[in-house]
């Protein structure tokens, strides 16, 4: 699965342009996606100097994003292309409702193994054919 996700208030406290502690679970969480084969895309408003510090700050950690504002590694941004990234999951404190928290991440993306994935996330993945594959 392709997950964008947001770093300040999201993978860290919201300190920008500095970086906040980081939140309870994520990089936790983002490991364990990454152990699974998921495709994290780091997707924020940061640019230049201060996004190369959250790269590196996320690096430290253990965390290498698939891409960084990017839809893949050598995509070349220019005025022709959309700065939509293009996911099957977008995880960000800015969504409707507020960031429910890594917790309540694991437990929508079934990454601790519990019997049944949730039904509203398996409807929003039905298109995705690799989770046709896996889940018929």
């Amino acid at each position: 699965m392709r997950i964008a996700i947001d770093f300040d208030g999201t993978i860290v406290e919201n300190r920008y342009p500095s970086i906040g502690k980081p939140m309870l679970f994520a990089l936790e969480t983002m490991k364990e996606l990454q152990k699974n084969n998921h495709q994290l895309i780091l997707w924020t408003y940061r640019s230049g100097r201060e996004l190369e510090e959250a790269v590196e700050f996320c690096r430290e950690k253990g965390i290498e994003f698939y891409a960084v504002n990017k839809n893949y590694p050598e995509e070349y941004f220019d005025e022709s292309i959309s700065r939509k990234i293009i996911a099957d999951i977008y995880i960000d404190d800015r969504n409707l409702g507020g960031f429910p928290g890594w917790s309540e991440v694991c437990r929508q993306l079934n990454i601790h193994g519990e019997p049944e994935v949730r039904p509203e996330i398996k409807k929003r993945l039905a298109n995705n054919s690799l989770w046709k594959r896996l889940f018929k």
